[in-house]
């Protein structure tokens, strides 16, 4: 079986897939986006990768504006014509997109239907409700009502054209039956983080004196996409709330964009000790998450149906303690509590509580420890990528049209 997995943002997990699917015996091509600025995984060919498994990212000339809408509408319509224009030289038996921009989305399920190419939808969230949210911010409230109401039909209708969709979450379920998406065309695998490539290791290793002081008593690292789903004042309140107690509290923010350029005029501002990193490359994430007693994870309320946060996944993964401030109902919150980690509201009030709690942890390394083993261990026994990837497989047999399979 010749495959393509095509994801957009180009994430840990979505590269050990790729991975799995080549070991067992198909030939994979992985893309992702140049430019799409995000933590990244493993996308480059690694020792003991098969040969059948193939790297390769889509970079425009033109620039990627992430809210300037007609920008961004431009890029990605330029995104999915070189993506086409690829496809047309290739003869995959079968495609699955992930993560890809709602108009890039489109047009491929347009090509797609065209050409008779088998393709999965693997759907991380529901694009058209948050980009819907977003014209509202910006439009009259008849226009936005308009303009999200057609992007809705949009994401429908892609949903529609796949021959399978993967949602990661039961909650995209009663979406789809609104959408006339028949319930034996849908799947459920929640996602997980590679374990092989994200693991606990040393708080004092070779990237702490990056992002702490030698003195930082309690350090605390947020690691992922600031947009928004996320209000990165909340880093500023619980860092502020926990200084207050007379704990010597640091963060450590590895992101970018505007959310995280504000984060660092906030802090200096405030005077608070904080550092801000850009993303870092995926061999020294392990380090990085593994500097932090507690790592910390930001949702807004209006996300918490569709939208459950890899980079929880990733903290699980590096075995520390999690303090999450999100909606109590999301996936995401449950395994954090579950592992003995900390949720609370993502308010002020929710950061203040979270304060308290960070300021019980403080200095109890055994806590933090036992804590921290927790969560690892609720991480190996949930994210059984080879589970996930013989699910997979199957999924895709089944969307190749009888007797179209490539021999391999």
């Amino acid at each position: 079986m010749e495959v393509i997995v095509h994801d957009f943002s180009g994430h840990p997990f979505q590269a050990e897939l790729s991975r799995k699917l080549a070991s067992r015996g198909h030939t994979v091509e992985h893309l992702s986006a140049d430019q799409y600025v995000s933590g990244k995984g493993h996308l480059e060919h690694q020792d003991g990768d098969p040969d059948t498994l193939t790297f390769r990212s889509i970079r425009l000339d033109l620039a990627f504006q992430k809210y300037a809408p007609l920008a961004r509408l431009r890029w990605e319509r330029a995104y999915a014509r070189a993506w086409i224009k690829q496809l047309r030289t290739s003869s995959p038996d079968v495609v699955v997109a992930c993560n890809l921009p709602l108009i890039t989305l489109y047009l491929f399920s347009r090509y797609a239907k065209r050409r008779g190419l088998a393709w999965v939808l693997w759907h991380q969230d529901i694009y058209s409700f948050a980009l819907a949210d977003e014209l509202r911010r910006k439009l009259p409230r008849p226009l936005a009502w308009l303009g999200g109401k057609v992007l809705v039909n949009l994401e429908a209708r892609c949903a529609r054209r796949a021959a399978h969709v993967v949602a990661i979450g039961d909650a995209f379920e009663g979406v789809y039956d609104d959408w006339s998406v028949p319930r034996d065309h849908v799947s459920v695998i929640p996602n997980w983080a590679p374990l092989d490539k994200i693991y606990p290791v040393e708080r004092d290793n070779p990237r702490t004196a990056d992002l702490f002081d030698a003195d930082a008593a309690l350090r605390l690292v947020y690691a992922g996409t600031l947009g928004r789903k996320h209000n990165p004042r909340l880093l500023i309140d619980l860092l502020a709330t926990v200084r207050s107690t007379g704990i010597d509290a640091a963060l450590a923010v590895v992101s970018e964009g505007e959310a995280a350029d504000d984060l660092a005029v906030m802090a200096r501002e405030q005077d608070l000790p904080v550092r801000i990193l850009p993303f870092q490359p995926a061999a020294s994430l392990p380090d990085v998450l593994g500097t932090a007693d507690v790592l910390v994870a930001l949702l807004e309320p209006n996300a918490t149906k569709f939208s459950i946060p890899s980079k929880v996944l990733s903290y699980m993964a590096a075995g520390r303690p999690i303090l999450g401030l999100m909606p109590a109902d999301n996936p995401a919150a449950l395994d954090i509590r579950d592992s003995g980690g900390f949720v609370a509201d993502p308010s002020d009030v929710g950061a203040k509580t979270g304060a308290g709690w960070l300021a019980e942890l403080s200095g109890d390394r055994a806590a933090q420890a036992d804590i921290g083993s927790r969560t690892r261990a609720t991480a190996e026994r949930k994210f059984d990528v080879d589970k996930v990837a013989e699910q997979f497989e199957q999924i895709l047999e089944a969307a190749i049209p009888a007797g179209a399979l490539t021999a391999t």
